[in-house]
């Protein structure tokens, strides 16, 4: 009846949340550096991007945040179906001419929402990672057994990632593959069936690189970039330059070469290495550590939550945000092709933005319910 004293509620993880700031004030800093000359080349405005980070991403995502944070995350549990169903009728939007927008050739990843776009995927992927952790938690459910886990578990997974297929954005579907592959081993799944859906994921990308050449193209482009430097392999040389220049200690915050229309998606994809070329070896290995810092404590909640579902919650929410993380860091030092994804809580971009910052609202949730548990 009576509402418990604000000092008296639990709080989440204290090191979560340092992390997590730590990392959307880099986010920012570096975004101001990266975005200004594209931002004024386009727009007039060297800080056109920032703007719209924070007013489309960052405060709708803090607010999210903090509202997942202070509400009982098995909420979730009991919407889940509901929320994942909503998800893919917003993914299957983007295949409607009147609202759809396109980035780029036959490519609709997009809605038009007014005064902004916003990437149904990003949403999509929460939505699975709900579901999914809901599934797993059900204890009708036996990851071990292979009809009922793995072969239903990737049946609830298909329209997600058909949906994306047919956008088509191979670099999210890479994400979502990663995250269904990821919840499948927190779940318990057996070594022997995680190879066996490994190996179906390596033969679906073959043909998908197969069907469409210039996807092969890029695949060879990957491994050779010199073989096209200024064609299709000009956004892995530029990467290549701008990490490189970075030295051990860097060019110094604003003095980056790269960011002035050379290096493509300077504000998006490609900000790790302006950052990279900015602050050098030192600094992105302290970046790197710290995003690893964010992940291993949200891993720990996940391992210390009260019940299932909130572990595979939890879990899922890390997995997410590392395995990103590693995917485009990954494809600007030259360990993976570039998928165009962003770098979470770094990039550019609204829908990514608020949509994690709703994940990991979800994590502190859950590391708040430890407390109360205690």
């Amino acid at each position: 009846m009576f509402h418990r004293p604000l000092r008296d509620r639990p709080r989440a993880d204290r090191f979560f949340l340092l992390y997590l700031a730590i990392l959307l004030v880099v986010g920012l800093a570096v975004l101001v550096s990266a975005s200004a000359p594209v931002g004024y080349n386009k727009f007039g405005d060297t800080y056109y991007f920032v703007k719209r980070q924070i007013l489309y991403g960052l405060l709708p995502g803090l607010a999210v945040f903090l509202i997942l944070a202070r509400l009982n995350y098995r909420r979730a549990e009991k919407l889940a179906w509901p929320f994942y169903v909503f998800s893919l009728l917003f993914l299957a939007a983007v295949f409607i001419p009147e609202l759809s927008a396109s980035y780029g050739k036959n490519v609709r990843s997009w809605l038009s929402l007014g005064p902004f776009n916003f990437q149904p995927a990003e949403l999509a992927k929460l939505g699975l990672i709900i579901v999914l952790a809901k599934f797993f938690s059900n204890p009708r459910r036996d990851p071990t057994d292979w009809r009922q886990g793995v072969v239903p578990a990737l049946a609830v997974a298909a329209p997600a990632m058909l949906l994306v297929l047919l956008q088509p954005d191979i670099g999210t579907l890479a994400i979502i593959a990663g995250l269904v592959f990821g919840l499948l081993y927190l779940a318990g799944t057996p070594k022997i069936h995680l190879l066996i859906v490994g190996a179906l994921g390596v033969a679906a990308f073959a043909v998908l690189v197969l069907v469409a050449p210039y996807r092969l193209e890029r695949l060879t482009i990957f491994m050779h970039p010199e073989l096209d430097p200024q064609g299709v392999g000009y956004h892995v040389n530029q990467a290549f330059l701008a990490v490189g220049s970075g030295g051990w200690w860097g060019m110094g915050y604003g003095h980056s070469r790269q960011k002035y229309l050379y290096l493509p998606e300077v504000h998006a994809d490609s900000i790790f290495a302006v950052f990279a070329e900015e602050m050098g070896f030192v600094f992105s290995t302290a970046l790197i550590i710290l995003i690893l810092l964010l992940a291993w404590r949200g891993l720990k909640i996940a391992k210390a939550a009260p019940d299932r579902f909130g572990g595979l919650l939890a879990g899922g929410v890390m997995i997410w945000f590392f395995w990103q993380s590693l995917v485009n860091i990954g494809a600007m030092v030259g360990l993976l092709p570039v998928t165009g994804v962003p770098l979470p809580l770094v990039s550019h971009g609204g829908s990514s933005m608020l949509m994690m910052l709703a994940g990991l609202g979800l994590v502190a949730g859950i590391s708040c319910s430890q407390k109360r548990r205690e």
